[in-house]
């Protein structure tokens, strides 16, 4: 029978701050401890496999039917491509460059003339709130929206009706050819919108992401000759190196529709999801109660997704980084990311600790398949887990 691993990214679902957090001013960030005392939040299934057994989160129950740790971030930083990344077994020891003042004139004066239109903004802003302030001086004049963020991204913003939506796109990834070394940013992200005041973002929404200086375990995998599967934003965050099929997704409940139709079929390897909407729409927008909500809703997935899973599946849940979404930050947090692993031919309650870095989840979804681990970082615990 096939081998299959779902390996699912519930993207910025932290569980406390990591001991570093007060290099990135993440003191006190806990993105599970703001959102678990919420009515809207009701987990059972993510309770039953261990989420509040795991070390420092606390409330466990007696008998968890998966294995459970807490992991820590090695690499340099808190976004989503190097956690991505560092899950795929690629330690980032430097971080991606930020610009906390905006983009430099160089970079902007050469967008600028590649692109044939102006730039307005340049500078953070929050992705709901840049369009209101610039959408009617954009639409009037035509100038692109560029902004960042406190992560490594080269935003763009425009109107549907104004710059449609390939030509956008088009316009992205001419920013994606200018940011080399020094300016490599970890993402150039398309921002459409669309409406009247105070207009709407779209789901067409696109990463063109910095491809990884180095084969990932998705690369290994693949040389291999096991499938991999994307669901989700996972493959512009490695560039579609090693995704072998990708599948788009539009929000968390697609993602999570596409994850079970993929379930329902034949493959040999590995699904590699991303659950974007808790860190997009509720992280982002310090929206403690839809985070609550979203879930819930992931949890009610989870508990009829487990009971599809066949014989050798094995279904891993974690998360790439924090996004708390009760402190005054919008921006990602430094946090511990949640570990749970189950299936039939994975034992129940074994408590991992701490893990050194997402890397050991690279090392066992490797060591699942049979794969050799090459240069990848990592410790693997599938040994300790097996049945």
């Amino acid at each position: 029978m096939a081998k299959r691993f779902f390996l699912i990214v519930l993207d910025s679902f932290g569980i406390g701050e990591l001991p570093d957090a007060g290099l990135w001013h993440d003191e006190g960030s806990d993105t599970l401890g703001a959102i678990r005392s919420r009515p809207e939040f009701d987990c059972p299934a993510l309770e039953a496999m261990g989420l509040f057994n795991i070390e420092g989160v606390g409330g466990g129950v007696p008998a968890p039917t998966g294995s459970y740790a807490r992991m820590a971030e090695r690499s340099m930083g808190k976004d989503t491509t190097i956690g991505h990344w560092e899950i795929a077994g690629l330690v980032s020891p430097d971080p991606l460059p930020t610009y906390p003042d905006g983009f430099p004139e160089r970079i902007i004066r050469e967008f600028e003339k590649r692109t044939g239109r102006n730039v307005i903004c340049n500078k953070p802003y929050s992705g709901t709130e840049v369009i209101k302030d610039y959408g009617r001086e954009h639409i009037e004049t035509g100038a692109l929206i560029v902004y960042t963020s406190a992560d490594s991204v080269f935003q763009i913003a425009a109107h549907e009706d104004v710059v449609p939506v390939e030509e956008l796109y088009r316009y992205c990834r001419i920013a994606r050819e200018i940011l080399v070394p020094p300016d490599h940013v970890g993402r150039v992200i398309a921002r459409p919108f669309c409406g009247e005041y105070p207009f709407t973002r779209t789901a067409n929404r696109h990463d063109f992401s910095l491809e990884p200086p180095a084969d990932t375990m998705l690369n290994l995998l693949q040389k291999a000759g096991y499938d991999t599967i994307s669901v989700g934003k996972i493959y512009d965050i490695f560039a579609g190196s090693g995704v072998s099929e990708s599948h788009r997704t539009v929000s968390n409940a697609h993602g999570m529709q596409v994850t079970a139709e993929l379930a329902g079929r034949d493959f040999s390897g590995l699904c590699f999801v991303n659950l974007v909407d808790f860190d997009m729409k509720y992280g982002h927008r310090n929206d403690v109660s839809g985070y609550a909500a979203a879930a819930t809703e992931f949890d009610r997935f989870l508990s009829s997704f487990v009971g599809t899973l066949r014989r050798d599946d094995v279904l891993l849940i974690t998360a790439d980084h924090g996004c708390d979404p009760s402190t005054p930050s919008t921006d990602h947090s430094r946090e511990y990311t949640p570990m749970l692993i189950c299936g039939a031919g994975v034992r129940s309650g074994v408590d991992l600790g701490t893990r050194e870095s997402f890397a050991d989840i690279a090392a066992t979804v490797l060591e699942y398949f049979g794969v050799a681990q090459g240069s990848l970082s990592g410790k693997s615990f599938w040994k300790a887990v097996k049945r």
